[in-house]
C-alpha cells in the first residue's frame, strides 16, 4: 500500500527545503526552497497529530544535533534520523528515541561500497536490522541508470542502484530511502522510471523522494509501482511554504488507503 511519508530536513539548525542538487559546501551555491519560523518538534508533532508513519528526520551538514534530538523527544520511537550516522553512534541516536537511523555515507569510504562498515552498523544496533534503513539516494547516470550519490549528493559512489545491489542489500535492512537528487527540491515531477525499477527490485519496504508536488503523484506513484513505493513530499506542502498539496490531504489521502 503506498503511503504519503513525510520528512523533516534540518540544515544549521533549521528545518529548511533545498533543491538537493545544490547542497554542497559552497554556500553561495545553496538554493533553498523554504526556511522554516518553527521548530523542528512543531513538524514532529504534527505528523504525531497525523499518525503519519515512517517519517525521516534528515540532517545535512554539522549543527543539527540538538535540531534532531528535538525532533524526536516530540514523538519518541516513531520517526528515523539520518545524516552522519557510523557505527560509533547508531546506538545512541535509537537510544535517543529514533525508530531507525538512516545510513548512506559511512557506507561508501572513498565513493566505494564497504561491507565491513555495513556489518559494523548492524552489530552497534545488536544485529536488529529491524533498526536500519539504507538510504540509497542517487543521481541519474543516461537514461537507465543510477548510482549512489553521498556526501550531500555531490559525490558519485561506485554503487549502481539495481537489482544486484538491491538484492545484496536487503539482508541488512528494514527498509530503503531513495532520493532522486536531480528531482530534489524542484517540483518538476517524479523521475517514474525509477519509480517503477523499485517496485521490480525490493521486496521490502522503500520510500521514494524527490519532484513530488500534488496529490497526483501519490496516485503516480501507487499505479506505478502497484503499491509498494511509499513517496516523500516536501517543498510542495504547504506546511513547508508551498502551494501544491496541503498536509491535511496528504493525511486524508493515507487514511483512505488503510480503509480501501
Amino acid at each position: 500500500m503506498t503511503r504519503f511519508r513525510p520528512c523533516i530536513d534540518l540544515h544549521a539548525g533549521q528545518v529548511k527545503q533545498i533543491v538537493g542538487g545544490t547542497l554542497d559546501s559552497a554556500t553561495a551555491a545553496l538554493q533553498t526552497n523554504f526556511v522554516s519560523p518553527h521548530p523542528p518538534a512543531h513538524f514532529a508533532q504534527l505528523y504525531r497529530d497525523g499518525d503519519l508513519q515512517g517519517a525521516h528526520v534528515i540532517m545535512l551538514g554539522p549543527g543539527n544535533r540538538e535540531a534532531a534530538r528535538e525532533s524526536l523527544a516530540a514523538w519518541p520511537g516513531r520517526l528515523q534520523v539520518g545524516g552522519g550516522i557510523t557505527d560509533e553512534n547508531a546506538r545512541e541516536w535509537i537510544d535517543a528515541g529514533a525508530e531507525k537511523v538512516i545510513i548512506t555515507s559511512y557506507l561508501f569510504p572513498d565513493g566505494k561500497f564497504s561491507q565491513q562498515r555495513l556489518d559494523d552498523v548492524l552489530a552497534a544496533l545488536g544485529g536488529d536490522k529491524t533498526k536500519l534503513v539504507i538510504d540509497l539516494s542517487c543521481r541519474r547516470r543516461g537514461d537507465n541508470a543510477w548510482f549512489v550519490a553521498m556526501n550531500k549528493w555531490q559525490t558519485i559512489t561506485d554503487m549502481e542502484v539495481s537489482q544486484e545491489s538491491i538484492k545484496m542489500l536487503e539482508p541488512y535492512c528494514s527498509e530503503f530511502l531513495i532520493h532522486a537528487a536531480d528531482n530534489e527540491g524542484l517540483q518538476r515531477g517524479i523521475d517514474e522510471k525509477l519509480v517503477q525499477r523499485l517496485a521490480e527490485w525490493c521486496s521490502i519496504p522503500v520510500t521514494y523522494a524527490g519532484g513530488g508536488r500534488h496529490l497526483q503523484d501519490l496516485e503516480t506513484v501507487k499505479q506505478l509501482s502497484g503499491g509498494k513505493v511509499d513517496l516523500t513530499i516536501g517543498s510542495a506542502l504547504d506546511c513547508f511554504g508551498g502551494s501544491g498539496v496541503t498536509l491535511a490531504e496528504c493525511i486524508e489521502w493515507n487514511n483512505r488507503q488503510q480503509h480501501s
